[in-house]
């Protein structure tokens, strides 16, 4: 199904995001053409043309994850064993593929050593993480983590993302799994294991994303989703939970960080009557939700923000978001009719 076919042509009023709109039935759009989304100084111009490829020689399964490297490429994962990794220019055309051998790819996390790039993919079929080279040659993987005492066969480590902190060390998140945050050297080696399925705050339901921020250089910290719970955890880098922040009806992927602000694809809305209503969210330094794009504007009473749901039938299983350097973002999607990313240019 092309996006054409499945998007509706209309057209979206922007809202600000210190006034609560009331509830809007979602609407689709065809003709992308100058419709803008977003709220306050996060808006975008909606492109649908961007990184189409042929299916029967460039296809694609879910679009994972998305990541743009030194050389200003855009690399997408996708769980497509004839190509699991797709690079594109930023104009979206086609520049190399590679990888056949990652069927339940799922995270993508570049990692820069010395001005030489690399990747971390975790791939949940096949219960590890395999760092490559950014041509993907391996140079390592690293298997379930059976000396923690706390898994008895692989099967029970389904990885859904990584991120790396200055020192090198790799921090995994068994999403899929178990629900813990394993903590490993650059090496791979096993250094400290925390959270665990539950609902207290140390814990998580579906902790799908992880991320290092350092936007405060003197207290880095990781971000954590717990997608099902609606919220975004912050722990210290030694395990020790630190708060929780709540984006009621935001069903939220990894948290990726670009100058002060956090990123997000929101997979759906908990409560909507479709699956498929996904939007985008960004939070500022304050950890204040300033823009939707697809979505309600974000809107706070008595300091609590009110539950965000999809306005705009636009996306489908937004699954992660990726920055260029010039401000644009990519929204690659999980299971959307074998889609490619969709591109929303800053405005």
């Amino acid at each position: 199904m092309s996006r054409r076919k499945f998007l509706k042509q209309s057209s979206l009023a922007t809202l600000g995001f210190l006034t609560c709109p009331s509830y809007a039935k979602a609407f689709s759009i065809n003709n992308s053409k100058d419709v803008i989304i977003g709220h306050n100084s996060h808006q975008y111009k909606v492109d649908l043309n961007w990184g189409n490829l042929d299916p029967f020689i460039t296809p694609v399964n879910d679009c994972h994850e998305m990541v743009q490297d030194s050389k200003g490429r855009i690399l997408l994962l996708t769980n497509h064993v004839k190509n699991n990794l797709i690079v594109y220019d930023k104009s979206g055309k086609l520049i190399e593929t590679w990888g056949t051998n990652y069927p339940g790819a799922h995270g993508l996390t570049l990692v820069k050593e010395n001005g030489t790039d690399f990747l971390l993919i975790t791939d949940y079929e096949r219960h590890q993480i395999i760092k490559t080279t950014i041509d993907g040659k391996v140079v390592f993987e690293i298997d379930f983590p059976l000396e923690s005492g706390k898994y008895e066969s692989k099967d029970e480590f389904n990885p859904t993302e990584t991120t790396v902190v200055e020192n090198g060390d790799i921090y995994v998140a068994d999403g899929y799994g178990k629900q813990h945050i394993i903590h490993y050297n650059y090496k791979g080696e096993l250094l400290n294991i925390f959270g665990g399925k539950g609902t207290s705050n140390e814990q998580f339901l579906n902790a799908h994303g992880i991320c290092y921020d350092n936007r405060d250089r003197t207290n880095p910290s990781l971000l954590i989703t717990a997608r099902e719970m609606n919220q975004l955890k912050r722990f210290s880098l030694q395990g020790d939970y630190i708060e929780t922040i709540n984006v009621p009806g935001a069903l939220i992927c990894r948290p990726v960080i670009h100058k002060k602000d956090v990123y997000f694809a929101v997979l759906q809305s908990k409560n909507a009557h479709q699956a498929d209503s996904g939007f985008v969210l960004i939070i500022n330094d304050k950890n204040e939700v300033v823009s939707c794009p697809g979505a309600t504007a974000p809107c706070y009473k008595n300091g609590d923000l009110q539950e965000l749901y999809q306005t705009i039938r636009l996306f489908q299983h937004p699954h992660d978001v990726c920055i260029d350097d010039d401000e644009n973002m990519y929204v690659a999607q999980w299971n959307s009719g074998k889609t490619y990313p969709i591109k929303l240019t800053r405005v």
